[in-house]
């Protein structure tokens, strides 16, 4: 059966299918021996040898992890600079297993890790619409028309923001404590929008990622998400991308 290349490499653990796009791209994949670049390109992975860095690749089963990320560790699976990875701290696993999206390093919280390059792209995709809910601490007493600011949307460097939703918002005057729903995760969105708003972000916190959250998964810690889980997901971002396409 004919394929996307990205699609079968992504499935094969190689990496997130936006990321395999890349790898494709820089001309670091063959099939029977010639080398592909052109994205979109079909194969039948039963009847062709792929090869990735010169390396046959090979249908993994997936797994998946959930995550407590403690600050301190980048998700990435390359780092020149030597910092502490994300996916080092998941033990005893020989398949390739990379993040679903990133938290910054100096962030913690839920995030997931897989071989599953489908299940990344529909949790990771804007067009998917998966929200995910972060606790936040900042400085100072947050103001209404912050909120107001935040909810509709801040202007950044590539643009305007899209609105998000704060919640269960507890003020004081030396420090603020709410809850910030977003649908999309650029890179460090969140303190880029508090810092246009002149807020000092003392603590974010990933809590939930669309209808997936555990308060009982320590910092630092991780367990292996169930069957349920993983539908649940799937299911949450087809109805999201479904809901879109009628709209």
């Amino acid at each position: 059966m004919l394929e996307r290349l990205q699609k079968i490499l992504a499935e094969a653990g190689v990496g997130s299918r936006r990321e395999c796009e890349r790898i494709i791209a820089a001309g670091r994949v063959t099939v029977d021996g010639k080398r592909v670049t052109t994205l979109g390109t079909t194969v039948d992975a039963d009847k062709s040898r792929i090869c990735c860095d010169d390396l046959p690749i090979k249908k993994q089963r997936t797994i998946y992890y959930l995550l407590n990320k403690p600050k301190g560790f980048v998700c990435t699976n390359r780092d020149e600079l030597g910092r502490l990875q994300a996916i080092d701290i998941i033990e005893n696993v020989t398949q390739r297993i990379y993040t679903i999206g990133r938290l910054d390093k100096e962030s913690e919280g839920l995030i997931i890790l897989t071989n599953d390059g489908d299940l990344a792209n529909k949790l990771s995709h804007p067009k998917y619409e998966v929200s995910k809910t972060y606790f936040v601490e900042v400085d100072g007493y947050l103001t209404d028309t912050a909120v107001k600011s935040l909810e509709s949307g801040v202007w950044l460097s590539f643009g305007k923001t899209q609105p998000v939703k704060v919640q269960h918002v507890r003020k004081g005057k030396q420090r603020s404590r709410f809850e910030m729903v977003l649908k999309e995760g650029r890179n460090r969105e969140i303190r880029r929008m508090l810092n246009e708003c002149n807020y000092k972000v003392r603590i974010l916190r990933r809590i939930k990622i669309g209808n997936l959250y555990d308060p009982t998964l320590k910092i630092g810690r991780y367990r292996k998400l169930t069957d349920a889980e993983v539908k649940r997901l799937y299911a949450l971002a087809e109805r999201s991308n479904t809901k879109d396409m009628k709209e």
